[in-house]
């Protein structure tokens, strides 16, 4: 953005500047959104390529380096760590509200008033959110809510079996007020087709046994975890040793067995059948666990040896000997599973069963990745809804409504703020319009025919944008969870807040530079 030292933007060229680089950002995603929205493929400097339509996605990929960027980029993350989708719903709506906010500063609005309009606005927002939302009652509800999440996703047209999957992960993790997402695994397989995706109560690692010699199924595990190996420990610093007959060097290497030796009576002395590590296990380890009947694998991912301990009940030690009695845990069965394309392995009846394992399938790298983007975006949202049992209508429905409830806030106002408010209304119309043009329905007919629907009180009549039509969205079952709108104007409100209250931008001296050197900027336009 700052091209030179001696560069700086303020006042209004800054505010403008900034406008700019969100606007940009927005205008990026908008043909995304919906069912209908269009991919981007982005290709890194390796030539890597993804191909996607998901927000979170894109803008965890793009190369971004405009600070104003950054920061929408943070109201991204936030979104989806917070409500689990509606990314660009939330890009889309700062963009739209800087846009807006150029007109009033065109005609000198302060960016004071600006940004006070703005925040009585979401405030109002958050109300009418709350008397829009229903409260949901069955499991259908959910799959409702699922299958909206996926429709426009690479697997739309698996979206009626996947939401029952997804649903069903929610009841094994959940309680019924809470489901624990870091209990889900999604686990990537290529191979099958797509349309053989499953969930798995339990576990499932791909893996394989350390040697094919180890069985491939052992009842009633006893399950060692060690975040290391079972080998000779590395010398921290480079060592010579320095042997001056043959009786040394057999010497040296009956030690290292003998080392090898016990680790193998140590497990055996726990009464352990399964070892998980997460660095490599030496032959002689591996034939003596062989024969006593253990299954091991290694190279375990420190983030799934987290996840098999919360299972199973297992402590996860650094070292075999400090294992004790009480790190041991349980499942009812541990079984690998491979064929030509993969080798997986799975845990059943874990000690906590409070667990599931989709195991993804496709034929090729994208497709896998794109069903797990979908799977993903509706596990999010359907953990949100469990969480607090509320839904609004989806397909622009409830941003039309917002959009005419503000317009009447603004009229009650008495102050230059109103002007900010009806701008914030406009702002949420984009979501529909953006909706229609995506579907390649007129967005002005469609804007018309939504406001007249509206103000005859039908609330929830939104855009079916695969009939081409304005229908009862809630009745259709096109439902968005009420945690993603509250979430999504509250994080676009405070990015739009934040750039207009920027009037001036400084290149900040890096780490070590002298202050002589900033100094040049001074010297502005």
């Amino acid at each position: 953005m700052i091209n030179s030292e001696d560069k700086r933007f303020f006042g209004d060229k800054a505010r403008r500047n900034n406008i700019l680089a969100a606007r940009v950002l927005s205008e990026t995603l908008k043909t995304t959104l919906g069912p209908r929205g269009m991919d981007k493929m982005l290709v890194d400097r390796t030539g890597d390529v993804v191909i996607t339509n998901d927000g979170a996605t894109i803008l965890e990929e793009m190369e971004v380096d405009h600070p104003v960027a950054k920061l929408i980029l943070d109201v991204a993350k936030t979104q989806e760590r917070e409500a689990g989708d509606g990314t660009t719903t939330a890009v889309m709506i700062a963009g739209k509200l800087l846009e807006n906010a150029e007109t009033l500063l065109d005609k000198k609005i302060h960016p004071t008033i600006i940004s006070k309009g703005y925040r009585m606005a979401e405030e109002k927002s958050q109300e009418i959110l709350e008397e829009l939302s229903v409260e949901i009652e069955s499991k259908d509800e959910l799959e409702k809510v699922a299958r909206t999440a996926m429709t426009g996703k690479g697997v739309e047209f698996l979206k009626d079996h996947l939401s029952k999957l997804v649903v069903r992960a929610a009841e094994i993790t959940g309680d019924g007020r809470k489901i624990d997402l870091e209990n889900i695994k999604i686990e990537k397989v290529k191979g099958k087709s797509v349309d053989k995706i499953e969930l798995v109560q339990g576990l499932v690692l791909s893996a394989s046994r350390a040697t094919p010699k180890m069985p491939k199924k052992i009842n009633n595990a006893k399950i060692l975890l060690i975040d290391g190996g079972l080998e000779i420990p590395n010398l921290e610093r480079e060592t010579q040793i320095s042997v001056s007959r043959a009786g040394e060097l057999r010497d040296f290497y009956a030690q290292e067995e003998e080392f090898l030796r016990e680790i193998v009576l140590k497990i055996r002395s726990l009464g352990v059948n399964v070892v998980f590590c997460s660095r490599g296990i030496e032959n002689f380890v591996k034939f003596a666990l062989a024969r006593e009947g253990v299954l091991a694998v290694c190279s375990v991912d420190s983030d799934e040896l987290s996840l098999i301990s919360r299972s199973t009940g297992a402590g996860i030690v650094s070292k075999v000997f400090d294992a004790t009695q009480k790190e041991i845990g349980d499942a009812g069965e541990i079984e690998e599973i491979s064929n030509e394309e993969s080798s997986l392995v799975f845990i059943r009846e874990c000690k906590n069963p409070l667990v599931a394992t989709f195991l993804v399938y496709g034929s090729s790298t994208h497709i896998i990745d794109e069903a797990k983007r979908a799977l993903k975006d509706a596990l999010g949202v359907v953990a949100s809804v469990v969480k607090d049992r509320k839904i609004v209508a989806g397909g622009g429905a409830t941003e039309i409504e917002l959009a005419r409830r503000l317009h009447a806030y603004a009229k009650t106002l008495g102050s230059r703020e109103s002007l900010a408010v009806e701008q914030f209304a406009l702002a949420l119309e984009s979501i529909p319009i953006a909706l229609a043009e995506n579907a390649g329905i007129d967005p002005f007919d469609v804007l018309t025919e939504l406001r007249s629907s509206h103000d005859l009180d039908n609330y929830t009549f939104g855009i079916n944008v695969i009939e081409n039509r304005i229908e009862d969205t809630l009745r259709l079952g096109i439902v968005e969870p009420l945690r993603v709108k509250l979430q999504a104007i509250s994080s676009a409100t405070e990015a739009a807040i934040t750039v207009l209250r920027i009037d001036d931008v400084i290149a900040a001296k890096k780490p070590g530079e002298t202050a002589a050197k900033i100094s040049k900027m001074t010297d502005y336009e």
